[in-house]
């Protein structure tokens, strides 16, 4: 098995693909390229194919599900190594810091290295202002719902150990990943490391993939689907406020006239309110069951990867 694994998803990348491979084959001499083509409809495939068959450490292959998502999917499951870089084929992230983070893998320093972008060269090299704005929402959000402090949520500049890689269930099937990873590595108590990256624009001629609205409301939707998963009684319990509050604003008007004349003045008012209370109760229950069924869920996740690592522990010895 190869120690290390650069994996490269790429979705027409003709302008940048040669010299993001070039590049981080000579930092990383030992590792094995993966160059996975995402339907590109410009010449990605064949001038990594053509570097393919003059260096047998260059490996290209095509997925055919569109977005980056199911191309992490396929990556994840057909390729062992014991540390998985992942970077993207647009030439933005400088190879120089690939050796510090595959160390910090290799030398059991973390499950996951995160290059951070924001507290770097980010905000003046990008020039696409909601995109920054996004970056910085995404994070404020994630830190605020997880209890975490990760400084750069979307990077797409990642190692990996591969026990985070072969136990990650990947959901997401666009730009969403970046997301959903970082979401379960903290839900997980993996080992997180973070490094300051330079970041560069893409270069002139090179157009980026990721639509700033559409795909930032996947992101967000991302988010809360990932919260209402992975904290149940907290976005329950919201849910069960919201109810609550509306119940109260139709009952209570109600009770007043109530006590102050003995009769009920507006019963369409106290049934929906209660309606409103009900809903305010279930969803309560809701939130505490699935806690409860996450809770047996994570017993038997950490049951699973400690077999796991037993396992790969006497398949190495």
């Amino acid at each position: 098995m190869n120690k290390i694994a650069v994996l490269i998803p790429c979705y027409n990348e003709e302008k940048t693909v040669r010299k993001v491979v070039e590049d981080y084959r000579r930092e990383l001499p030992e590792a094995l390229i993966y160059v996975y083509n995402n339907n590109s409809s410009d010449k990605t495939y064949e001038i990594a194919s053509e570097m393919a068959q003059t260096d047998n450490h260059i490996i290209v292959v095509n997925e055919y599900r569109q977005g980056k998502g199911n191309v992490i999917r396929s990556m994840f499951k057909d390729i062992e190594a014991d540390c998985y870089l992942m970077i993207d084929g647009d030439d933005t992230y400088p190879p120089e810091f690939a050796g510090e983070m595959v160390r910090y893998v290799l030398d059991g320093q973390a499950d996951m290295v995160i290059g951070d972008r924001l507290s770097s060269t980010y905000f003046t090299e990008n020039k696409r202002p909601f995109h920054n704005f996004g970056n910085v929402l995404v994070r404020k959000l994630i830190n605020k719902f997880f209890k975490s402090n990760i400084k750069d949520i979307m990077t797409g500049y990642r190692a990996f150990s591969k026990s985070f890689v072969k136990g990650f269930p990947v959901l997401s099937h666009g730009f969403e990943i970046e997301t959903e990873m970082s979401i379960f590595a903290i839900d997980k108590n993996y080992l997180l490391k973070e490094i300051p990256v330079t970041y560069r624009d893409r270069p002139q001629g090179s157009e980026s993939k990721l639509n700033t609205y559409s795909d930032g409301f996947k992101v967000i939707k991302t988010i809360f689907r990932l919260f209402k998963n992975y904290k149940p009684f907290a976005f329950f319990s919201l849910v069960a406020l919201i109810f609550l509050i509306l119940s109260l604003i139709l009952v209570i008007p109600v009770l007043i006239s109530y006590f102050e004349t003995g009769l009920v003045a507006r019963f369409p008012s106290l049934i929906v309110g209660g309606v409103f209370g009900l809903a305010a109760l279930f969803s309560l229950f809701v939130g505490i069951i699935l806690d409860v069924e996450l809770l047996k869920h994570k017993q038997n996740y950490e049951l699973m990867m400690n077999i796991y690592n037993s396992i790969e522990k006497k398949t190495n010895r």
